[in-house]
């Protein structure tokens, strides 16, 4: 190892301290000073992008981010990054492209189904058979199970949908599929198949073509009433809450708080749904002080109540998870607490949000800040409990009339 060598591996691993300690400003001077020349090794600009993304530097990550891609297009981990920069930024026509990349990393070709038949990419194929299959989680599903309809329109092909047996009982109430079967089970013949997540692409979507249709799931009515009687006689509003997603999320770290954190929101009056599974749901027996909660989780079978109950509070408090894509695509009020470096489909600098109609955002103004967003929500909730005690008296009023 020649000495300039040398000095870019010392380089290298004083940046890696840097980025494990979170000092992302100052690694990304020591970086910016290094290569101010603007020739390094990648491995260099790889870590400045990193630096650059933790701190909500989106466009010069990008900027990075692709300059990396141009070097070395091969670099399939690299274009995966750069399509979550730009679908971050609703920069949708270059970012649905780069975002097919994503079963060519190391850790995720293993997910990739691999058909023997050709993926679909937009063409009219009337007359043919066409099999759209979920892929991801279950939110994905349920964020994009709105595109089925337009596929069936652009294609004029016979649509086969598969979906995950979570997702079976929702999925039936989506347009736009003439045979619906669960994932694992034997497909029909078919001529082209196209993932859920590949159908943006293929569609050629763009933000203003959002929301379309929605709601566009539907719970089951006879689900409905069965949480309604359920739920009779509790205070309103009734508020779901989830402070959990998954552990096993690449971000769960970032995105996930503990429901002894939620205190700020514990209100007179308010009666909280504890709609969490997993392993925090076991936090529901101690809540914080003051916070009125139901703990459901044992009584929650599946996404069918969960739906059923979406469709009856009056607004879901949740982080990134599942259960938002859910209220959203029934077209429930949801407010989600997001984190600073949020997942792509929040996009930034916005309280709402394109695909869900009366969705609100609650960010993190710095990376790891949350009582700001809690001091947020507890506001709203302190409105939404007045707007429920001006409408009590009114219903009174009406029933005594009678």
């Amino acid at each position: 190892m020649n000495p300039e060598q040398r000095d870019l591996s010392a380089l290298w691993q004083q940046v890696d301290v840097l980025l494990k300690a979170e000092c992302w400003a100052e690694a990304e001077r020591v970086l910016c000073q290094a290569l101010s020349s603007g020739t390094a090794p990648v491995a260099l600009w790889r870590q400045l992008y990193m630096a650059l993304r933790q701190q909500g530097k989106f466009v010069a990550a990008t900027q990075v981010m692709d300059m990396i891609v141009q070097v070395v297009p091969g670099d399939m981990s690299a274009r995966f990054d750069l399509s979550e920069m730009l679908l971050l930024q609703g920069e949708f026509t270059r970012g649905w492209r780069e975002y097919r990349f994503r079963y060519k990393l190391d850790h995720t070709r293993m997910f990739e189904r691999h058909m023997q038949k050709p993926r679909w990419e937009g063409q009219p194929v009337k007359g043919k058979t066409l099999l759209i299959h979920d892929e991801q989680g279950y939110g994905d599903t349920f964020q994009f199970l709105r595109l089925v309809e337009q596929a069936q329109e652009r294609s004029g092909a016979h649509i086969v949908l598969e979906v995950n047996p979570e997702a079976f009982n929702l999925a039936r109430s989506v347009r736009g599929y003439d045979q619906l079967i669960v994932r694992g089970t034997l497909p029909p013949p078919f001529d082209l198949h196209c993932e859920l997540m590949s159908l943006p692409a293929a569609l050629g979507l763009q933000l203003s073509h959002l929301p379309g249709r929605v709601p566009y799931l539907f719970a089951d009515p006879e689900r409905v009433e069965k949480w309604r009687l359920r739920f009779a006689g509790l205070p309103r509003p009734l508020v779901g809450l989830v402070w959990a997603g998954s552990p096993t999320h690449a971000n769960d770290k970032r995105r996930s708080i503990a429901l002894a954190d939620l205190a700020p929101l514990a209100q007179e009056g308010i009666t909280f749904l504890a709609l969490q599974k997993g392993p925090a749901a076991g936090q529901a027996t101690t809540p914080p002080p003051g916070m009125s909660l139901l703990s459901l989780s044992s009584e929650i079978d599946d996404f069918d109540d969960t739906a059923a109950i979406l469709s009856i509070v009056d607004t879901l408090v949740s982080v990134d998870s599942s259960p938002v894509h859910l209220a959203g695509a029934l077209g429930r009020p949801a407010w989600v607490l997001l984190p600073f470096l949020n997942d792509w489909r929040w996009l930034i600098q916005r309280d709402d949000s394109p695909w869900y109609p009366g969705m609100r955002l609650f960010r993190q103004p710095v990376p790891g800040q949350w009582e700001t967003v809690l001091q947020n929500v507890a506001a709203a909730l302190k409105e939404l409990k007045g707007k429920a005690d001006m409408a009590a008296p009114s219903s009174m009023n009406m029933s005594e009339k009678h």
